[in-house]
């Protein structure tokens, strides 16, 4: 039988079909709940012991699929590398293998998983469309056990498949204007208003605007290949999505734009991950407000 590996979306039929393969001596698939909330980071942890996909282990925003941060690199600067990489490889991740991970946030946080892992070289990983609430409106079970600890997979760090901008590039890109700079925060937050999250409002100037949720149809799942990719090359222009770099508020929102363009096809654009919050923690940078880049 030939497996084909999911490398952006996988739908709820899909993974159902791929742990029924699993449970008959198939290949495995290793499963991450990623659910989160910025405003209580334990409530993703406590709603995963009340139900979760079966087999699923929790990796916490924070603790997991961030580093430490010093007040000048963002509120979620990358991890290390080879301590994601020692942590996945505890979890039974190894080479090749399929990795599907899930939030119910519309894939916020799943989709930043996914990028650390196509970072570390690792294609065969997708995001659950739709998330646990597609899940449960396809009829499919959630189990309350924590799994049992796997064997120790034998995961090693690739060719990275995504690439990352740093704050330099972005200083540069502010005379050169070779880059188109997107920004995956809601459009007040872009604009300067509400911004309850970091110390100072506004946006990288230069920099457009596609919100996050913009990315998804009303049932909350990916809009088509299709009109994702046409509502991006509106924003792209005349732009390689090469010449692309992704930012939102702190590297978590700015990766499901970045899982929108490769479903449409759309490759190769960078992440900043250090955001609009490392970028306006040094006041010599400057800060655009308002609804214009």
């Amino acid at each position: 039988m030939v497996h084909t590996h999911f490398t952006t979306l996988i739908s709820p039929q899909n993974l159902d079909a791929l742990m029924q393969t699993a449970a008959g001596g198939g290949a495995p698939v290793v499963i991450f709940d990623c659910r989160f909330d910025l405003a209580a980071p334990a409530a993703g942890e406590a709603a995963y012991v009340d139900g979760h996909i079966f087999g699923a282990f929790y990796l916490n925003l924070d603790r997991d699929l961030s580093g430490p941060t010093t007040g000048k690199n963002g509120r979620h600067p990358l991890p290390d590398r080879d301590e994601l990489v020692r942590l996945l490889a505890a979890y039974g991740v190894s080479n090749g293998q399929q990795v599907v991970a899930y939030d119910a946030q519309g894939g916020v946080y799943a989709a930043r998983l996914w990028w650390l892992l196509r970072w570390l070289g690792h294609e065969a990983v997708a995001v659950l469309d739709g998330g646990l609430p597609a899940w449960q409106a396809a009829g499919l079970p959630l189990d309350a056990a924590v799994p049992e600890d796997p064997p120790q997979g034998t995961f090693t760090p690739g060719e990275p498949l995504a690439t990352t901008a740093d704050a330099a590039a972005l200083e540069r890109n502010l005379s050169t204007h070779e880059r188109l700079v997107i920004d995956a925060r809601a459009p007040d937050r872009y604009r300067g208003e509400n911004e309850t999250l970091d110390p100072v409002g506004g946006h990288i100037p230069g920099a457009a605007n596609r919100f996050f949720k913009d990315n998804l149809g009303p049932d909350g799942r990916f809009k088509p290949a299709a009109t994702l990719r046409a509502e991006f090359s509106q924003l792209l222009g005349t732009q390689h999505p090469e010449r692309v770099i992704s930012q939102c508020g702190s590297g978590v929102t700015a990766c499901h734009n970045l899982l929108a363009m490769e479903v449409a096809g759309l490759h190769g654009a960078s992440l900043y991950p250090g955001s609009w919050s490392e970028w306006c923690a040094d006041p010599r940078r400057p800060v655009a407000t308002g609804a214009q880049p």
